[in-house]
């Protein structure tokens, strides 16, 4: 693959064609303003980039600035889908909340009731003790496993665009070439593999396919996210899907197994993401508010966690406002900004440059909090 600077030659001359598209009414006095920013966000690393906003009981607006393909020269149109995948953790965590609430699991269970005998080995030859690993160790990510996708095994197949996972390969590499980081409960360590864990559970459960299994929990066909699935097997090459960059490379042909299996895996756009979380905190997916309490409960450590990490979202600050997110690896974010009643998406074509939160949130929330005012 040709690397993306080469690829952007001469982009100081380029002037980015940026467009927005509204559904369900005019656009927002704001909308210029929003769009300003987006386009503030492009230079040559950063090819293009989506943004999804909605406040609770309001349609929704979704904006694009910049190239969808930089060799091909196309633009990216406001309703794309892309690679979410850490995001894909909150789906996850929110179905087997939905299974907690029918009662078809506890959250205390040992994962040995639910995964299969050979990954229980795996485990077990990795130094892990599975009896004493929970449902709700994998969810908070306190489990003591390590993450297989940090791995020496992973990082070179991730390179390889054709090479294909399996649920079994990936945790063969978590086993293989690393170590548990501690004893279940006692530190936070984010890991992939048990999420991973927690789709197998999900399939065994429900005796569906880990995607077909978060749409009926979470009944997508009722909260109208049309535009979020599993991608397929193969990848999906319908042509809605945007190309993603990492490091300067074209990631569009890398394989979807690398995350396919519970760390990652869905395809979605910054409208469906944006509504999700409006959703999940407006009490439109669980039976009851409790269980969202029970996902977004405070989790204590004897030591400082990296992140205050709860079930599949995480509560972090951003322009003086308490805000509920999570991130994926290729550039997304989705947050839910209480204070608000508002979310906000954002996916980038190439991750962003600096760490923690996307840098467009801080200047998009001054804007509505202005608004607010």
């Amino acid at each position: 693959m040709k690397y993306f600077r080469s690829l952007l030659t001469g982009i100081s001359l380029i002037t980015f064609i940026f467009q927005n598209e509204v559904y369900g009414q005019t656009m927002q006095p704001e909308g210029a303003a929003v769009q300003q920013l987006l386009q503030a966000q492009l230079d040559e690393d950063i090819p293009g980039i989506l943004m999804g906003i909605e406040h609770y009981g309001s349609p929704g607006t979704q904006w694009s600035a910049g190239y969808n393909d930089v060799q091909t020269k196309t633009l990216l149109n406001s309703d794309q889908t892309f690679r979410i995948a850490s995001v894909t953790k909150t789906f996850v965590a929110v179905a087997i909340l939905r299974l907690w609430e029918e009662a078809k699991l506890g959250l205390d269970d040992p994962i040995t009731n639910y995964l299969c005998e050979d990954h229980l080995n795996l485990l077990r030859k990795g130094g892990y003790d599975p009896e004493s690993i929970t449902i709700r160790h994998l969810l908070q990510h306190n489990s003591g496993m390590a993450d297989h996708s940090h791995t020496a095994a992973y990082d070179v197949a991730v390179l390889r665009s054709g090479y294909k996972w399996t649920r079994q390969g990936q945790i063969e590499a978590l086993v293989e070439y690393s170590k548990p980081v501690g004893k279940p409960g006692e530190r936070f360590s984010y890991s992939d593999t048990g999420y991973v864990l927690l789709g197998e559970i999900l399939e065994k459960i429900t005796g569906l396919s880990m995607g077909e299994a978060i749409v009926q929990l979470i009944d997508f066909e009722k909260l109208a996210l049309n535009s979020t699935a599993m991608e397929a097997p193969d990848g999906d090459f319908s042509g809605k899907r945007i190309h993603q960059y990492y490091q300067g490379e074209d990631t569009y042909l890398f394989h979807p197994s690398l995350d396919y299996f519970g760390g990652g895996g869905l395809l979605s756009n910054t409208a469906d993401l944006s509504h999700f979380m409006l959703a999940l905190f407006n009490n439109e997916i669980f039976k009851s508010r409790s269980t969202l309490e029970q996902m977004i409960e405070p989790v204590s450590y004897t030591e400082t966690p990296s992140m205050d990490y709860r079930m599949g979202i995480w509560k972090t600050q951003i322009g003086g406002l308490d805000a509920w997110t999570h991130t994926g690896f290729w550039g997304t974010q989705t947050t839910y900004f209480p204070d608000l009643n508002l979310s906000i998406t954002v996916n980038y074509s190439s991750r962003w440059k600096v760490k923690g939160n996307a840098p467009i949130f801080e200047e998009t929330v001054k804007l509505y909090n202005t608004r607010k005012d």
